[in-house]
């Protein structure tokens, strides 16, 4: 480990591969959903390689161990006011105008309901994924005939992210973000939260999918909070590797799993060379249209999983860009005039660059989808 860089000193550098990294899970959703989407026999690569997740649930993994990390980074500079109008204004505009569209635009056009603005379900489905409380997946006649009927199936993880931000502000303001004080903490939590799973086995999905997104945010934001301290090298990586190989298969493969993504996500966040993507973040626009895009491929004939895929991710590439620079830059520049922000290099800070989630003039860093 003799060289290895903190992941202070990698942060301090100014130069990370998140954008990339985002981009990339935010495509595995829509690779790992096409099976689902089409009804498709058969599981995709990740999960015949896991034997355990399939591609879309590792990619909100790694979504939630970034966003830990970027969100406490965030959080460390920027004052409670100006912490809630950041993440306010990087989630909500891009998620109600997609939510807008899918209710009031595209639901009408391909409903098969006589009556589809007397529908109580319409206003709910607005009201309830447009306020980040819950979930609603259904609009009236809209996708009934198709193995799978949610208008969009991805939504699910943001009111447990949107939580886990108020989370993490308690936290902050409770003085716990510390490197003495968040790590009991945060090995408080999991033992907690394995000693439930162990208690009552198997965990409902509405209760095991919160947990295991909290687990891995919490994680994350472990990292930074001791990001003097840990150090990024190979070794702990290919034991963590080998560890996981060996238990592949096994009910003890999930604690090996957890360690190797959490700690290789960071990982490959800060050592590797990787292409940049510096100006356009366009992971949380195709995180949000990549479903409707796939059922809309579905019902155009793209019916099998690889084609399905293709032509998803073109389309949803496509609404992404449209909802980088229609909505979501806009709004980012809205939240530099009212916070009165500019631009920085993220060593200026022995905090990091993270305002809002965002870094410059480096690598940009949202923080979310």
């Amino acid at each position: 480990m003799h060289g290895a860089r903190t992941i202070g000193e990698s942060w301090n550098t100014g130069r990370n591969n998140f954008n990339l990294m985002r981009l990339v899970a935010a495509w595995m959703v829509i690779y790992g959903h096409a099976g689902a989407v089409t009804g498709a026999p058969g599981a995709d690569l990740i999960t015949q390689l896991t034997k355990f997740r399939f591609a879309g649930g590792v990619a909100v993994d790694v979504f939630f161990v970034i966003s830990g990390f970027l969100i406490a980074a965030s959080l460390e500079r920027n004052s409670v006011r100006d912490y809630l109008i950041s993440r306010g204004l990087r989630i909500m505009p891009a998620l109600l105008v997609c939510v807008l569209l899918s209710a009031l635009v595209m639901g009408p056009l391909l409903t098969t309901s006589s009556d589809y603005w007397r529908h109580g379900e319409v206003w709910r489905y607005v009201a309830l994924n447009g306020s980040l409380w819950t979930n609603a997946y259904s609009l009236p006649g809209v996708f009934e005939t198709l193995p799978r009927t949610a208008i969009n199936g991805s939504l699910w993880t943001l009111p447990i992210e949107a939580k886990l931000y108020l989370a993490l502000l308690v936290a902050w303001l409770a003085g716990v973000l510390t490197p003495r004080r968040y790590p009991p903490l945060w090995a408080l939590a999991l033992t907690a939260a394995a000693a439930l799973v162990w208690w009552k086995h198997p965990l409902p999905d509405h209760l095991a999918n919160p947990a295991n997104c909290a687990a891995f945010f919490i994680t994350g934001t472990l990292f930074w909070v001791n990001r003097a301290s840990i150090r990024l090298s190979m070794w702990p990586l290919l034991a963590l590797f080998a560890m996981a190989a060996a238990l592949r298969g096994t009910a003890w493969f999930y604690p090996a799993y957890f360690g190797l993504l959490a700690y290789g996500t960071l990982f490959v966040a800060m050592v590797p060379r990787l292409p940049g993507i510096r100006r356009i973040d366009l992971s949380y626009g195709l995180y949000l249209y990549g479903w409707p895009m796939q059922q809309l491929a579905l019902m155009a004939g793209a019916d099998t999983p690889l084609r399905n895929t293709m032509a998803a991710t073109i389309a949803a590439l496509i609404c992404a860009a449209l909802s980088w620079f229609l909505i979501e830059q806009p709004a980012l520049r809205l939240k530099r005039r009212l916070l009165g922000t500019t631009p920085h290099h993220p060593a200026s800070a022995v905090s990091g660059a993270a305002s809002g989630g965002r870094q410059e003039p480096a690598q940009t860093t949202t923080g979310e989808r």
